[in-house]
């Protein structure tokens, strides 16, 4: 099944033909319960269905909405924020030990960055469910355990011994892979994830030997991808009419100049990099590679690993630095997107996470940084070729979906300005924003027409719906409740 489909709310039905774009138009009031009358039924599977039940998410959830006012919104938090544990959490136990499955939602696959964001927004809970906490253990194991099998690959199947639809690509598939699309950021977000899970619950158990092998594998395939000793051993190239699924120079991608970066042949949206020297992912790799430094310092004490961690994040923390940035005319000092090390810069951004929007999100940069908000000043306007502004909506958008239109917005970009924002009236026209380009399903997507949010892609896109659910409690935590309850009814 192709990962890119065009979504509708008819009889469930998924559409897979750009022919059927308007076909979406038809069915998104057909529910008078939910559209017509505002009644706001919970769209949450029947309770024997779902697949995992959290005691600390339920009440958190019951918590939260009990404070937002408006119903529509407080109906899609109920639908988002638990939308990962109910549709796509696969837990069991596997020798002994926790083994958990995330799909990214209508794909069954595990993606190592969708499901490192998927369960994030629960991690706050462990320490009040232990099956929550069991869960979690179960996640992180079966992600270090993965970049064992193939630290290359981006997507997993649950089955190790599954062969699938991208079989025949022509890079070392193995089984149980998925997709192989060589992306930092998929061995940056397990980092995240499971240093995130020590420092919240204290428990180090998580770090045996899957972490060490884990982490041993993500340094060596980092350091390969500095392009120091050659090319390397992956490349990748897929017989398919879309150019980004694929890559240049027999899968080798342009040629890049070794100057302390990592080389990344996509991006987080799954699309070929231009440059391969991809800026908000090398940030990311930065930070990361200093968690685990902490980690192997204080739980393994592995100063030799923990040592070579730092010393590579210092490495490409210097690089950025010399060749990150440039001065644009208009913004100031800004961050590049992409760049090769030859002086070649390519200045845009897309809306999945790692982004340049989304660096102090990952805390990569702050806030205040003022480089970083000169580059956010870029990245949200029309300077930047795949931000587009429509009459329902403005966002960034990228070249993923543009089968279906090329100004289509991922609601993802208007999350990240929220979680980036300083603003309180910035901040509830993002939320307003979401709202009313939900197309009435009480639902993220991956992304909908800039003028006209019934036409959208991806119904069940789980990363969308638990990011909105934690944008909505870190608000509430954050004493934003009145923003919230200020949208009018």
């Amino acid at each position: 099944m192709n990962r890119f489909i065009l979504s509708s709310v008819i009889c469930g039905a998924l559409f897979v033909g750009a022919d059927k774009l308007q076909a979406s138009n038809l069915a998104l009031s057909s529910d008078n319960t939910v559209v017509s009358n505002q009644q706001y039924k919970s769209q949450r599977p029947e309770k024997s269905t779902r697949l995992f039940y959290s005691k600390a998410v339920e009440k958190e959830l019951i918590r939260v909405k009990n404070l937002i006012k408006h119903p529509k919104l407080a109906w899609m938090f109920e639908n988002c924020y638990p939308n990962t544990l109910d549709t796509t959490v696969r837990f069991t136990m596997k020798d002994g030990k926790p083994d958990t499955s995330v799909y990214t939602g209508d794909i069954h696959a595990m993606w190592l960055r969708d499901s490192g964001a998927q369960v994030w927004p629960y991690v706050q809970l462990a320490n009040e469910d232990p099956e929550l906490k069991q869960m979690l253990t179960g996640v992180i194991l079966r992600q270090f355990n993965s970049i064992i099998l193939d630290p290359y690959a981006n997507a997993f199947y649950t089955d190790a011994n599954q062969v699938g639809e991208w079989k025949d690509d022509l890079t070392d598939m193995k089984p149980g892979i998925h997709e192989r699309k060589w992306e930092i950021d998929s061995l940056c977000y397990p980092l995240r994830l499971a240093y995130h899970y020590w420092k919240t619950t204290g428990d180090s158990s998580v770090f045996g030997e899957e972490w060490l092998a884990a982490i041993t594998n993500i340094l060596k395939t980092f350091k390969e991808q500095q392009k120091k000793e050659g090319l390397g051993p992956y490349k990748f190239q897929r017989v398919t009419e879309k150019a980004s699924d694929t890559v240049m120079n027999a899968g080798w991608g342009n040629p890049v100049r070794p100057v302390g970066l990592i080389a990344s042949m996509f991006r987080p949206s799954d699309d070929a990099t231009l440059y391969q020297y991809l800026i908000p992912s090398n940030f990311f790799a930065v930070t990361s590679l200093r968690k685990a430094s902490e980690i192997l310092n204080e739980v393994n004490k592995s100063e030799t690993l923990a040592k070579e961690c730092a010393d590579l994040a210092n490495e490409v923390e210097t690089a950025l630095k010399k060749y990150a940035t440039t001065n644009h005319p208009k913004y100031g000092t800004i961050y590049a997107f992409e760049v090769d090390g030859y002086g070649n810069q390519l200045f845009m951004d897309d809306s999945n996470v790692p982004s340049l929007l989304a660096m102090p999100y990952l805390g990569d940069v702050d806030a205040n940084n003022p480089i970083y908000q000169n580059t956010r000043r870029f990245v949200w306007s029309e300077d930047n070729p795949y931000f587009f502004k429509g009459t329902v909506a403005e966002g960034i958008g990228g070249p993923h979906v543009a089968e279906y239109g090329l100004a289509m917005i991922w609601p993802m970009s208007i999350m990240i300005k929220a979680f980036t924002s300083q603003d309180d009236a910035e901040i509830k026209w993002c939320v307003e924003t979401l709202m009313k380009t939900d197309a009435n399903t009480g639902f993220m997507h991956e992304s909908f027409d800039k003028d006209d949010a019934s036409k959208f892609t991806r119904e069940w896109f789980a990363w969308q719906n638990t990011l909105f659910g934690e944008l909505i409690i870190k608000l509430v935590n954050d004493g934003k409740i009145d923003v919230l309850n200020s949208i009018k009814q």
